[in-house]
């Protein structure tokens, strides 16, 4: 099998780019053949099919000049430059599948459409809810957000969802009439959802038959099961409001038992929450090997979220690893999570059932082993890399059967 892998970064941007990279990996492996498509950046891994990568745009400052703003407009919705690349690619290596990841923006789902134009089936891994909600996560005002599950995307230009800013709210707007005018998305033959949660939210235009269920995999095989345990609570995110950050602080602050917390992130709320809440443990921004040793120290990871998350890998990685979740109950969390079993739910934003739930599990070394030692069971057996890869080639299989 040649697959066509599509991704506007290709170098380890985020979780998408995490999954990408696995699912690449597994079918180099096992003996497929793997065409890149992706943007120009100097942070790249190197690829045989670089010359056909489109050029470095970012969009944060854009083009000076009228004209130069109307192009950045223009490329955003529709690359054209995308769409003659891939072109060629396609008609260069002639693969079997397109298989597109986070290509908005900088790709476009034009590519969709290129891809179709010339007889090979593609699916998309929804690693966001770009289809149903313009500003890609169902967030308005830092909330959860449902607004445009019905199809009026004017509803991100009449709440501003973009930054807050008039201007770029108005071309999610475009993007999104104009995607749907041309039917890039409804032209996708398999949609794969990390999720129920993203399943159930793509439903609202796409038919549930086209929307494929596969969780993310994890390689249990690389993470050994802690056997450590330092007594401190974790959390690893930006700290932004919509990570629930701050409702975490306030449990903390309120709780009797005195636990330790360790805040392991950065983002504009950082000098902010350190003066206010001085009894945490902020270490900033951890990878590699620092970050690996932080979740095998800890007692317990929390991921108090107040947005929908997909199917964080953080979780399935603190389930690797041996520890008990407490997350809240949004979105693909609640998914991973088996409530009293392998951690603990929370209504999310709830401070006074946060500080219950940490108080449970602080309180008990015992309770916080079993619980660890079912969320490995968990991990293995649910949310493996090689149950994930089989069910990848179930869906392959089925788009090239059709």
């Amino acid at each position: 099998m040649k697959v066509l892998i599509a991704n506007k970064f290709f170098f380890r941007n985020g979780g998408s780019e995490t999954v990408m990279f696995q699912e690449r990996d597994f079918l180099l492996r096992t003996g497929h053949e793997v065409v890149d498509f992706s943007m120009r950046d100097d942070r790249n891994f190197q690829s045989a099919y670089e010359k056909y990568f489109v050029g470095n745009r970012s969009y944060a400052g854009g083009r000076s000049g009228k004209l130069g703003r109307v192009a950045d407009a223009l490329s955003f919705i529709h690359s054209l430059e995308a769409v003659r690349n891939i072109g060629r690619l396609i008609d260069e290596t002639r693969p079997d599948l397109v298989h597109c990841h986070n290509i908005y923006h900088q790709l476009t789902p034009s590519i969709i459409g290129a891809a179709k134009k010339r007889g090979v089936p593609v699916v998309l891994t929804l690693h966001d809810s770009k289809p149903v909600c313009p500003s890609y996560y169902r967030v308005r005002e830092g909330r959860p957000c449902s607004e445009c599950l019905g199809g009026d995307f004017l509803n991100v230009v009449r709440y501003r969802c973009a930054d807050g800013s008039f201007g770029k709210s108005t071309l999610l707007y475009a993007e999104a009439r104009i995607q749907k005018f041309m039917g890039n998305y409804e032209d996708v033959d398999a949609f794969i959802a990390p999720s129920r949660f993203m399943q159930g939210s793509v439903a609202y235009r796409i038919p549930l038959e086209r929307i494929k269920l596969l969780y993310n995999g994890i390689d249990t095989n690389a993470i050994a099961k802690s056997e450590t345990d330092d007594g401190y609570v974790l959390f690893l995110g930006r700290l932004v409001p919509e990570k629930g950050i701050e409702t975490l602080l306030k449990a903390h602050e309120r709780s009797s038992l005195n636990w330790r917390l360790v805040v392991a992130g950065t983002g504009p709320l950082e000098s902010v929450l350190k003066t206010q809440y001085n009894q945490s443990i902020f270490v900033g921004y951890l990878a590699g090997n620092a970050l690996k040793e932080m979740i095998n120290m800890a007692a317990v990871v929390v991921v108090p979220s107040e947005i929908y998350e997909n199917c964080p890998m953080s979780v399935l990685e603190a389930m690797a690893y041996g520890k008990p979740v407490v997350g809240s109950r949004l979105g693909g969390t609640a998914e991973l999570v088996a409530d009293g079993e392998t951690g603990l739910l929370f209504d999310a934003g709830n401070v006074s059932e946060l500080t219950a739930a940490l108080d449970k599990l602080m309180s008990s070394a015992d309770l916080r082993r079993q619980m660890g030692m079912a969320a490995r069971q968990r991990v293995e057996a649910e949310f493996s890399l090689d149950r994930h890869h089989a069910g990848l080639m179930d869906i392959y299989k089925s788009v090239l059967g059709a």
